[in-house]
């Protein structure tokens, strides 16, 4: 059984900077296979950032390219999304995902984490 579990939300001021981590337990995911998305009060889930298949580059929403940096460190199963100068509209729910299959659709996810910006 695959877990996600994510760390390091909270409340910050526009302009500001958030490092959200994401650790894998149980049989772990592929180098391509893991992401963030977001999800914000009444609108739908996004995709934040994630890897691409086969080339492993990294990939970005529009909306935060240039601010935000998706990393990982295979040795500790662990994915972190680095988020710079946060803006009032990055506030959402940020949800750590995986994919069991490369390529494929993300099908677990993480409980998710709060991210306030204020302005």
């Amino acid at each position: 059984q695959r877990q996600l579990v994510e760390s390091g939300g909270g409340l910050v001021q526009a302009g500001g900077s958030l490092r959200l981590s994401c650790t894998a337990s149980g049989r772990t995911f592929s180098r391509y296979g893991m992401g963030w998305f977001r999800q914000a009060p009444g609108k739908e889930r996004e995709f934040v950032a994630g890897f691409t298949w086969p080339g492993g580059s990294t990939r970005y929403a529009d909306s935060v390219k240039g601010r935000f940096t998706i990393s990982r460190d295979n040795a500790k199963n662990t994915v972190y999304l680095q988020m710079n100068s946060l803006k009032p509209e990055d506030t959402a729910v940020y949800y750590c995902a995986g994919r069991s299959v490369v390529p494929g659709q993300y099908d677990y996810w993480g409980q998710g984490t709060q991210v306030t910006v204020s302005s």
